[in-house]
């Protein structure tokens, strides 16, 4: 038996964004560039690992609204366009740098890049969901899913039909693309309300997890601390998040994120080339926006920056993953002199974090299972959630605390003065949702149809997402937006049910733009 294991969960998540009138769309370009940096980097590595049959385990969850996007046909073409824009971009930049070698170079491992993530998007026909479930299908990677929009379950849940129709139609969409149901839910934003997890419970799922907080201050206090699950009062395994591994990976000032030899995120030829230059690879306003190409790299903390240097970021990148490596050796070799178990270290991230904001995060990764897998004896074994529960099935029972991974660990990123004002709008769409749903018990036509488009509307409204901008200042304008829209449509769908008046070409407009959760059943949201 090993010494110790490692379990390291990747959270893939953006919020529903589907422009039907603009292929270059600014919140579309969430998406495009998380899938050149961050989901097909990933595929790739999990595909080279298979390949070389080098023993890994993780575990990813990816949220409905991406899931819903990867599989949409109009998203694959907005993004099909977008990436031969950056093809074509990286190519007259190898051009234009020939003659400088100290961003020749740069610009060459760019187009090299865009090129193996072209060819994986035409191998998988633009849906990247065949990707994963072929990742899952190996045995070596754990989907699980996440709330149905991201909600923010303490805030939203008021009405707990609220909470069961999130983590309902997350489930149902899981297996539809993915061939099963998800073993694990990823809480939104790691939140944790006690009870929710007699929700999940009801629908099979076996496990979900917290910050450290949420664990340690649980009732009782658990006997291994955050190195162990507990089982909550519904039977759900409750895994606690590691604050040292965290930390390392996180923090862009005392993890390796900030290392000097990194790519600078914030600096884009977006910015600094010529504007007519760059302005067919901008926004078509004259907007100036990031291209993905960075040619600096971190250099210090002033905003002097030093030409990029790939050779160097790559070995710091493979030393930063025998520092991991090293860390959570002696981690478990303490923990495991006080446990009469091997000691479980749970090391949850945003996978946004490898590749987008931290340019070298999937080499780090790559190079981390490849090390440890090249180590006899190995230090720790890398597990997922669902593979622990199987060898330990008798954990210790506990009641979490309330919780969150937010900022001071609880509620106040999501509910403070720039995004309060949103819930008592919501908690009244929900209650009348749940009225009509309850009112309705068998709907056809359009009334059927109706029904569950103002579904959809209200889910949509719920992402924590908004909230998120909201508080943190960025594009407050489109979060206030959409946030707003959604409701609107669904009082105006409502209204129309509650009168018998409803307009199919309405009707039928708002199904096309916002057409999240084809398989949506209204009845989600009545009364049990």
């Amino acid at each position: 038996m090993p010494r110790g294991y490692v379990a390291l969960v990747l959270h893939a998540h953006l919020p529903y964004v589907r422009d039907t009138e603009d292929d270059f769309s600014l919140a579309e370009k969430w998406y495009h560039e998380a899938v050149t940096e961050t989901y097909i980097p990933l595929i790739n590595i999990c595909q080279r690992l298979n390949r070389d049959r080098v023993p890994y385990r993780i575990t990813i969850s990816l949220s409905p609204p991406l899931v819903t996007m990867m599989a949409d046909s109009l998203v694959q073409e907005h993004y099909r366009r977008y990436l031969e824009r950056l093809r074509e971009l990286a190519a007259r930049e190898v051009w234009r740098t020939r003659n400088d070698p100290r961003f020749h170079l740069v610009a060459r491992m760019y187009q090299d890049l865009f090129e193996n993530t072209a060819r994986t998007y035409q191998t998988y026909g633009g849906n990247l969901i065949n990707a994963f479930r072929e990742l899952q299908d190996s045995g070596k990677v754990e989907l699980i899913t996440c709330a149905a929009t991201h909600g923010y379950l303490p805030l939203i849940g008021l009405q707990r039909e609220v909470v069961r129709a999130q983590v309902e139609v997350a489930v149902n969409n899981h297996r539809r693309l993915f061939g099963r149901p998800p073993a694990g839910l990823w809480l939104p934003e790691c939140a944790y309300n006690p009870g929710d997890d007699a929700i999940l419970r009801d629908y099979g799922l076996k496990y979900f997890f917290l910050d450290a907080h949420g664990l340690l201050y649980a009732t009782p206090r658990p006997r291994y601390s955050i190195f162990a699950p507990v089982y909550t009062p519904a039977g759900v395994a409750a895994f606690g998040r590691d604050l040292e591994s965290s930390e390392q990976v996180w923090s862009a000032q005392e993890g390796y994120p900030g290392d000097f030899d990194y790519r600078e995120f914030y600096r884009d030829i977006g910015y600094d080339l010529d504007f007519e230059y760059i302005k067919p690879y901008i926004h078509p306003s004259g907007l100036r926006l990031d291209t993905g190409l960075k040619y600096y790299r971190i250099t210090g903390k002033s905003g002097y920056k030093e030409p990029y240097v790939p050779e160097w970021a790559s070995f710091k990148a493979h030393t930063h993953a025998g520092n991991f490596l090293f860390n959570r050796e002696q981690q478990i070799n303490y923990l495991a002199t006080y446990m009469d178990r091997p000691p479980l270290i749970i090391c949850p991230y945003d996978a946004e974090l490898f590749g987008h904001w931290w340019f070298e995060g999937p080499q780090w990764l790559e190079s981390l299972f490849r090390q440890v897998a090249g180590l006899d004896p190995q230090p720790f074994s890398f597990i997922t959630p669902s593979e622990y529960l199987e060898r330990f099935p008798v954990n210790q029972p506990a009641t979490p605390c309330m919780s969150s991974w937010g900022n001071n660990g609880y509620n106040e990123v999501w509910l403070e003065d720039s995004n309060h004002w949103i819930y008592r709008h919501l908690h009244h769409a929900a209650a009348e949702m749940i009225r009509l749903a309850n009112q309705h018990p068998t709907a056809g036509g359009i009334l059927l149809r109706a029904l569950n488009q103002a579904a959809r509307e209200l889910l949509v409204a719920q992402s924590s997402d908004w909230a998120f901008i909201m508080k943190t200042g960025t594009m407050v304008e489109y979060a206030v937006s959409r946030t707003k829209k959604h409701l609107l449509n669904f009082w105006e769908l409502t209204r129309g049910i509650n009168k018998s008046d409803l307009d199919p070409a309405k009707v039928q407009a708002l199904e096309e733009a916002n057409n999240i959760f084809p398989d949506i059943n209204y009845r989600i949201f009545a009364s049990r």
